[in-house]
């Protein structure tokens, strides 16, 4: 039971979303509400079309619902301004995609510099942060090696450091290792889960592999733009 003097690191209530297709409306969430808490991986499962990735760029404050709140740490983020979602990103929230979206002209250590030096924080106090969350993800022999110099795996590995350079609260992830071969994707997943649990932050993972899913402390199925809560070894 989820001790009740945590407070939940993000909080979905009731979003809604509508998207029009010439004449037609599609729902795609119809009050879609949960909780994530520090230390949390919790997999995000559903039909291809479900509409997963929209309620993580809603969640992400990428996009807007059409209802409902998004609140990040205990703010509500619904009617934030543009250059306040910008700050919240920057600061509490950390993004890991389908394909890693490294820069190719830069080193591994360098790719999870940058997102740190944008926010202002000392070359040196950034790369020893780099550095260390590398070295977590069994990279601390390629620092200075470009995304063209490493297989899949490590270039998935860098993107997880990178999301998780600026220390945020929360982590989102849009089938982080959908682009892996099954080996591979298993053993990054393995680290991303021991990342959430060494680091306290809270991750909502989409993705279609129940297997990787059951591994996860908490399952949402997204269906009939809901949030059903299921137990992982249910899905497994």
């Amino acid at each position: 039971m989820q001790d009740a003097t945590v407070r939940p690191v993000l909080q979905l209530q009731g979003l809604k979303r509508t998207f029009r297709q010439g004449d037609r409306e599609i729902p795609v969430l119809q009050g879609a509400s949960t909780e994530l808490y520090p230390g949390q991986a919790v997999a995000l499962v559903g039909p291809s079309g479900a509409g997963k990735s929209t309620l993580l760029h809603i969640a992400g404050l990428l996009e807007t619902p059409d209802g409902g709140r998004v609140i990040v740490n205990g703010a509500d983020c619904s009617r934030l301004s543009d250059s306040e979602r910008t700050r919240v990103r920057r600061t509490e929230l950390g993004f890991v995609y389908q394909f890693h979206q490294l820069l190719p002209e830069f080193s591994a250590l360098e790719n999870v510099l940058l997102p740190q030096m944008i926010r202002g924080v000392p070359r040196r106090t950034g790369e020893a942060r780099a550095r260390q969350l590398l070295t977590m993800l069994g990279l601390g022999e390629r620092l200075a090696h470009q995304p063209s110099q490493l297989s899949g795996g490590e270039q998935q590995r860098t993107a997880i450091a990178r999301a998780l350079a600026n220390a945020p609260k929360l982590l989102l992830a849009d089938e982080p290792t959908g682009n892996l071969d099954p080996t591979t994707s298993a053993h990054v997943f393995h680290e991303l889960l021991e990342l959430v649990r060494h680091t306290g932050v809270a991750a909502l993972m989409a993705t279609h592999n129940l297997a990787l899913a059951s591994r996860m402390h908490r399952v949402l199925i997204l269906d009939g733009g809901q949030l059903i809560e299921t137990t992982p070894a249910s899905v497994g």
